[in-house]
């Protein structure tokens, strides 16, 4: 999980607070690249980092290479820096919609965008959840979160009838917080005020276990980032359309994966058993896909290095390489291992 167990390069172990999924350490004892990477590469004193910026365009020359970045600073002053090497590292939707606005006059439909798939095959893996109450505590609050249990269906299964595989967890974020628990963790019919509510929430808080399941997803062209041709961000850029549609086999993945956590806690002597509703992805935990890599420059937008196949100094080193979606895993340990490849190679150019 990359989350330390006891002090190493200066960084504490955890204490174990439960706040792991969808907040920052405090303790910086979670390997995010802002605890564990960033503060290294400062040290060296070749690595500056310009703080509340926000890019708008990447320039091109004339011998084929990416050669500035235009930027607005924290003032919100326009700004360039000239580059040997461009690297992209803003996800599966910030990363297509930069290329797609730095389009010139020789280059209609953005950069690095010869194939015309620069947005396109946008996955962000499916999600389903049950929830079940114990008679005894659990105390699942504690500790580190995104526990991974279960990876006997991480493969597809024909015999299943469609395609997919994927992942269970045990405690879910809405575990680590009574508010959240009191907001979004209690079941149909539950008091939601008054005595009997909290009543509840003093009783199960500690009693109760959230599974899941985190699930292929399918890459469909139809399923992409584009730029909206007439609504602007308040900086002037055009704004980020999402068109984003799951397979059906995504969502027959999803519920094939809820019965198993069902099951599971059933066969665990849960008092209690629920499910949220499975329904189409409106919110994406992952962005994935949208400059996927490859070999072809027709099928794909970068290389098995990252890099642009037009652009030989232009790298994207995110998410949206990535030609699958993976079982729903946690894209984050792939994403590291694959920039520092790209980093390598970089290197080793000396571009």
């Amino acid at each position: 999980m990359a989350i330390l167990s006891q002090p190493h390069n200066g960084r504490p172990p955890c204490m174990h607070c439960g706040f792991c999924m969808g907040f920052g350490c405090e303790a910086n004892a979670k390997s995010s690249t802002l605890a564990s990477m960033i503060p290294l590469a400062e040290a060296t004193g070749r690595c500056e980092i310009r703080p509340l910026s926000t890019v708008f365009r990447i320039e091109t020359d004339e011998q084929g290479r990416a050669s500035e970045v235009a930027y607005l600073d924290a003032n919100g002053q326009q700004q360039a820096q000239k580059a040997r090497a461009v690297i992209l590292a803003a996800n599966g939707a910030e990363t297509p919609r930069l290329l797609l606005m730095s389009d010139s006059a020789r280059f209609p439909d953005g950069l690095a965008n010869g194939s015309g798939l620069v947005g396109k095959y946008l996955m962000g893996n499916g999600h389903s959840q049950a929830h079940a109450f114990f008679d005894e505590p659990l105390n699942e609050y504690k500790s580190v979160q995104v526990t991974r249990i279960v990876h006997d269906f991480y493969d597809n299964d024909p015999a299943r009838g469609f395609y997919g595989g994927g992942g269970i967890d045990a405690r879910g974020f809405i575990q680590a917080s009574p508010i959240l628990f009191s907001e979004t963790g209690l079941p149909p019919g539950a008091p939601r005020w008054g005595k009997a509510h909290k009543d509840l929430l003093r009783h199960y808080f500690t009693r109760r276990m959230s599974l899941l399941a985190s699930t292929t997803s399918l890459a469909l062209e139809s399923n992409n980032i584009t730029l909206d041709p007439e609504l602007k961000d308040r900086i002037g850029r055009p704004a980020m359309r999402m068109t984003y549609h799951d397979h059906a086999d995504d969502l027959a993945m999803m519920a094939f994966l809820q019965d198993r956590s069902v099951e599971i806690a059933e066969a665990a002597g849960a008092r209690k058993v629920w499910r949220e509703p499975i329904v189409p992805e409106t919110v994406l935990a992952h962005l994935l896909g949208t400059c996927r890599m490859g070999d072809d420059p027709d099928a794909s937008v970068v290389d098995a290095t990252c890099r642009s196949h037009r652009w030989k100094n232009l790298l994207v080193t995110d998410a949206s390489v990535f030609p699958s979606s993976g079982g729903g895993e946690s894209p984050s340990l792939t994403i590291y291992a694959l920039s520092l490849l790209a980093a390598e190679k970089l290197k080793n150019r000396g571009l």
